[in-house]
């Protein structure tokens, strides 16, 4: 029984459509489904996807007016230009870095907002701030809004899943999918390839005739509690849960096993990579497209995890050996991501799906002083979108000639996550939850919708 409840106990995760905000959407939505591609530890913008050449043209000089500037870390030294080339890719020309070939065949997909700005340049606020718009602890995750306010798409699987590296958790943990003060069961499942749900396997000392009987014990005995307790509208909701817990006992395992999957699309991600990191992350974005395709309303990917004493071993935070760092990164997150949107692509799935990717905040184009790496920079990153509702081949906003501030059309965390809410059907000004005495919301009192990136 205590096994059997312990597994009972997930299906609480599969009742957002009993307790969903509203039945209707305030817009027609563009999208049903977000898969969210994150890359914790500040990934550059200016090694990534933000070209900029002056900062090949005065490389080794000075920033102008920033001479002595002291970030993050400390003091910065002069001007770096990326260590890899930039190259044009697409029918749109957009220029991309060289470090990513496979990526730069979906640019005339992305719409690429370059003027992003954060509240924070240390990795844990910036993290919980990229998905929750609020630097402390305590508030619920996008994922967690979008359970809360839509409900799931499916009867057999939780509605948001958050998807962890082998390298571990993110900075701030599982306040990055946390549902806050929403109830409990909009916060996410995490699970991944190398780490399934637990708890659902039957112990091997109970025969299935008894776990069957068991259940049908429960449901009578759960009928006769709710006759006695008319109206209790809660309480049928709870029994009808723990009904679905069965459901996921046999769904969750299919879902995962990825064995299921033809040679070639193992080929495609690069599951077999002899880079074990690559096919870890690799095996996390084939499950990502498979948890999609069964129904799962919000999916969190992460590639890469928290900081560690070495910066850059883990993740993006590359302080002081940028090259080594990125050469090491960059190869791990590139075929395995395009793969993940080409099979998107390829099998329609686009037209529903919102893609996102994101990281916490963006770096500095100069060096720090003393090191070949970049610090910390919150006032200026890239994040992109593509899929449905998305007008792809278009950027909004810009930085200035070195990258190191928005300047055109600045963006905040705000409006990106109203911009989701927006392509989902929901205004961010009407998805509400009542608490600690006023109707808090995802964008807090903030946020506009970037329009010029709807199609």
């Amino acid at each position: 029984m205590t096994t059997g409840l312990t597994g009972v106990a997930l299906a609480r995760l599969l009742v957002q459509d009993l307790f969903a905000a509203g039945a209707a959407p305030h817009f027609p939505p563009k999208a049903k489904q977000v898969l969210q591609i994150f890359c914790p530890g500040g990934a550059s913008h200016l090694d990534l996807w933000d070209y900029k050449p002056m900062l090949e043209k005065y490389h080794g000089k000075p920033l102008p007016g920033a001479e002595t500037e002291v970030t993050f870390q400390g003091k910065n030294g002069n001007l770096m230009k990326s260590p890899w080339a930039f190259a044009p890719a697409g029918r749109s020309g957009k220029m991309i870095s060289t470090l990513l070939p496979h990526m730069a065949r979906h640019v005339d997909d992305m719409a690429f907002i370059h003027s992003m700005t954060s509240r924070t340049n240390t990795h844990g606020p910036g993290c919980i701030a990229m998905n929750t718009c609020f630097t402390r602890e305590g508030f619920p995750s996008a994922g967690a809004w979008i359970s809360y306010g839509l409900g799931s798409l499916n009867d057999n699987l939780p509605t948001f899943v958050s998807i962890q590296d082998l390298r571990g958790e993110p900075p701030n943990g599982k306040a990055n999918w946390g549902n806050g003060f929403l109830p409990a069961q909009h916060q996410a499942v995490a699970l991944a390839a190398h780490q399934p749900l637990r708890n659902l396997g039957r112990p091997a000392e109970i025969s299935a005739a008894e776990e069957v009987a068991t259940r049908d014990f429960l449901r009578q005995a759960n009928s006769v509690h709710a006759t006695a307790h008319p109206g209790y509208d809660e309480l049928r909701a709870r029994m009808a849960a723990y009904e679905l817990a069965a459901k996921m006992q046999l769904a969750a395992p299919a879902v995962s096993d990825l064995s299921r999957e033809p040679a070639h699309v193992h080929a495609l991600y690069g599951t077999n990579d002899t880079n074990a990191l690559k096919a870890a992350y690799a095996r996390n974005c084939l499950l990502s497209r498979r948890l999609l395709e069964q129904g799962v309303r919000y999916v969190s990917l992460y590639c890469a995890s928290r900081a560690s004493a070495v910066d850059g071993l883990l993740n993006w935070d590359a302080h002081k050996t940028l090259k080594a760092d990125y050469d090491r990164h960059g190869p791990i997150f590139d075929q395995p991501t395009a793969a993940l949107l080409t099979d998107l692509k390829q099998r329609g799935m686009l037209a529903d799906t919102l893609v996102l990717w994101c990281t916490e905040f963006g770096r500095m184009p100069t060096h720090q002083d003393g090191t070949a790496g970049r610090d910390h920079n919150p006032d200026a990153f890239t994040t992109w979108m593509m899929g449905a509702g998305v007008k792809g081949g278009v950027s909004h906003g810009a930085t200035d000639d070195f990258g190191r501030r928005s300047v055109q059309d600045v963006a905040t965390v705000y409006d990106f996550h109203a911009t989701v809410l927006r392509l989902l059907g929901i205004d961010h000004e009407k998805l509400t939850y009542y608490h600690n005495g006023t109707n808090r919301r995802l964008t807090d009192v903030h946020g506009h919708v970037l329009e010029r990136i709807l199609a």
